[in-house]
Parts: C-alpha cells; structure tokens; sequence
C-alpha cells in the first residue's frame, strides 16, 4: 500500500475544514495510508526569519522518502500529472508532502525537496491549502486507478 504523509505547520481550528479533511482521509484509505503530522507554528515575535528555521528544523525531522513541497514557485500540475509524481516512485517509497506556515517555509525545507508544486499563485489560508492537498491525493488515487471520480 503506499503511503503517504502530510506535514503541515500549524493545526485545523474550523470544524469544517477538519471534518472535510477526514472525509477524504477516509476515501484515500482503500488506495494508500495517509498521515498528518502538524508542526507547531513559532511565535513571530522572535523574528519572522527564527520562526521559520525553527518550524524548518522540526519539518525537516520528518521527512523521509520522495519530498514534495508546496511553494508558490513550484511547478503547477494538472491533476493528472501530479497524480504521476505521487505515484511514480512504487508502494515501497513513502511520499512525504509539506506545508508551511502562513510566513511560508525556510529555505532549507525547499532546498531539500525532490519537487516544488504550486496550486496556483491564489494564496489559501493554510487550513484551506490542507482540505485542498487532501482532496487532490484522493483524485490522484482515482486517476491511477481509474475511478469515475476525475472529470
């Protein structure tokens, strides 16, 4: 099975969002494990550049097998392309998927990425950006098994 997992700084406060979040989950499951581990987001006051090489510390902890970062920089794939890099690398390689604070990430997080992804220029509040990750992993396991659900 593969396994995939979803680090992300800071935590789900809107009900909805979350309950969105573990709908998905729960589709996702018959086609690969899905796991999120939340970073806690650092107080600014010590500086918006120490916030983000503190989260990039505790981000870079937890990454293991192919890295995908999500940044602004990224390349900008169609979901079937991006259903492709999440499954190119076989069941026995996890894929580790990153999202960083509202002040975005630390350089040494994206230095260490396999792959930069964007969604888009729009940005999404951070919550949002997770229900948005989680529904395109569950297309992307639809599109590799070719299941109706990608139109």
């Amino acid at each position: 099975m593969y396994r995939i997992e979803i680090v992300a700084v800071g935590g789900v406060k809107e009900p909805f969002i979350r309950e969105g979040i573990e709908e998905y989950t729960k589709r996702i499951a018959p086609f690969a494990k899905l796991t999120v581990v939340e970073i806690k987001e650092k107080d600014e006051n010590v500086g918006v550049e120490k916030a983000l090489e503190e989260e990039g510390k505790a981000i870079l902890k937890r990454l293991e097998g192919y890295v995908i970062v999500l940044d602004s920089r990224g390349e900008t794939p169609d979901s079937e392309s991006f259903a492709k890099t999440l499954f190119t690398h076989g069941e026995s390689q996890k894929v580790t998927l990153v999202i960083g604070s509202s002040n975005g990430l630390c350089e040494q997080v994206k230095q260490r990425a396999d792959k930069l992804i964007s969604f888009g220029r729009i940005t999404y509040p951070h919550q949002l950006m997770r229900l948005i990750l989680a529904e395109q992993i569950y297309r992307a396991c639809t599109i590799k098994e070719n299941k109706k659900y990608h139109k």
